[in-house]
């Protein structure tokens, strides 16, 4: 009763997954064309052009600060009506009304000067005020031309260190992009293997289950005849109940890893999937000179290194001039006009002049700015400290992946060896089994030590393409075009 119960429980799953795969469309799917999904619709890869964005329009935003700016203002209207405070050439107050409405509109140019840190502006402004009540009247003011210039003396230029530090890390973004893309792939060949795995447990599990069926069936005809013990029996029949248990729980395995694949691809689709096992392989064999080249031309880390160095440059720099004399010239020429009527007010106008300069010295501060560039100084070692230990882990680091990755060819090659012998052995010890010469024990061994092989090859697999993708994120270079990694950066703006 209880045998009768497990078959038909193994039936009822086998039947409603075969017909719930009946019912959904199949897509069969390479490695590559996962690879390919995963980087154009995964939510990771979403997310790394959305990051890639925000910095290409940061870098838009710092290459704008060194363009001129043309900006238009104006007041309209203004009105006042209050007493205000006037003081009589004899030294008292009086309150007099004011009624009036001004109107203005006025026209800047602003440019900054990355060099020195400075700007020069022109700009022209036009203003007309309205009296009302018992005096009124119309008076017009403009200013046609102005032009200027502020520059700071002995002070800190952030634009010098801006021109150093953005462009590099625009650069780091745009690599930062190409070795997300990598470790997606990365990720992706995990879920890819991961399936390819589930799907050839499920078929061992089925033909384990049809095996194991077929030998069942012949030990009770030699039990009958009485040329096998009880236990044998037994041990023949609990192999049969395992092999129908390994059936469904291979089965939600795989659906299980269809859901995974599926949503780190972003596939919504309601459709099967069906993986094809990759025959080929980027066989090539790495050099460390050159792999550790290119990385420290093309990896992302290597920029990183080199911006925080600028940036804690920067820092001593800025801590150092806010600690000492500074100043700030600010000088206006412009020419400037009256009138109570609209068509004389840029007729003969006068000039106008303007100079300020502005001073900082510190006279007591106890320390503090000497304090704060000491504490810049001492970060900055402990940042170059930081980065060259950084530097030689990061060489270590590419030379051993250098030394596993030459190795996973032949692992594979070794993989797939012992997976045709644990076939080979499993059919001999089969045919053996047929003809009563071994026992059920020897032929479970050997269908376990199959199933194995099988999985340690896929195993294999599965590891030669990681590290071909860990390579080609390191060093950003396709290994087996012989070229850099490119992306149209453009197009990811769009």
């Amino acid at each position: 009763m209880f045998l009768k119960k497990k078959l038909l429980a193994v039936s009822l799953v086998l039947l409603t997954a075969s017909w719930v795969a009946a019912q959904a469309p199949k897509t069969t799917l390479t490695l590559n064309e996962v690879l390919e999904m995963a980087r154009d619709y995964s939510p990771q890869a979403i997310l790394a052009k959305h990051q890639f964005r925000a910095a290409y329009w940061e870098h838009r935003t710092y290459k704008a600060e060194y363009l001129p700016s043309i900006t238009l203002n104006g007041t309209l209207p203004s009105f006042n009506r209050s007493l205000i405070r006037y003081q009589l050439e004899d030294g008292t107050y009086r309150y007099i009304e004011e009624n009036s409405n001004t109107a203005s509109v006025g026209l800047s140019l602003n440019q900054n000067i990355g060099v020195t840190g400075g700007r020069i502006f022109a700009s022209s402004n036009l203003e007309r005020t309205d009296f009302f009540g018992a005096n009124k009247g119309t008076n017009f003011m403009s200013v046609p031309i102005q032009i200027g210039f502020s520059q700071p003396i002995f002070g800190f230029n952030e634009f010098k260190w801006k021109r150093k530090i953005e462009p590099l890390k625009y650069l780091e973004a745009k690599r930062s992009y190409i070795q997300s893309m990598e470790t997606i792939a990365g990720e992706a060949i995990r879920y890819f293997f991961d399936l390819v795995l589930a799907q050839q447990n499920l078929q061992t599990a089925q033909l384990n289950y049809a095996n194991t069926d077929t030998l069942y069936q012949i030990a009770k005809g030699r039990y009958n005849i009485g040329t096998i013990a009880e236990n044998e029996l037994l041990q023949m029949e609990l192999s049969y109940l395992n092999a129908g248990s390994s059936v469904n729980e291979a089965e939600i395995d795989l659906q299980l890893k269809k859901f995974r694949l599926k949503s780190f691809l972003g596939i919504i689709d309601d459709y099967d999937v069906e993986l094809i096992v990759p025959n080929y392989f980027p066989k090539t064999t790495l050099r460390f000179d050159h792999v550790y080249t290119l990385a420290k031309e093309n990896n992302p880390t290597m920029i990183q290194f080199e911006r925080r160095l600028i940036e804690s440059d920067r820092n001593v720099a800025q801590a150092k001039a806010n600690r000492g004399f500074s100043a700030n010239l600010y000088a206006t020429y412009g020419l400037t006009q009256r009138a109570e009527e609209f068509q004389n007010v840029y007729v003969d106008p006068m000039d106008q002049q303007g100079i300020r300069v502005g001073l900082t010295v510190p006279i007591l501060d106890w320390g503090l700015g000497k304090g704060r560039v000491k504490m810049a100084e001492s970060s900055r070692e402990v940042m170059r400290t930081n980065i060259q230990q950084s530097l030689t882990d990061f060489e270590q680091d590419i030379y051993l992946k250098v030394m596993e990755f030459n190795l996973q060819e032949t692992q594979m090659q070794l993989a797939s060896k012992a997976d045709t012998i644990a076939q080979s052995r499993y059919n001999v010890t089969k045919e053996r089994f047929l003809i009563g010469k071994i026992d059920v024990i020897e032929l479970n061994i050997a269908q376990t030590e199959r199933d194995n092989a099988r999985n340690r090859y896929i195993a294999a697999m599965r590891n030669y393409w990681q590290f071909y993708y860990e390579m080609r994120k390191l060093t950003q270079f396709d290994f087996i075009q012989e070229k850099p990694l490119e992306v149209e950066f453009e197009a990811l703006i769009q």
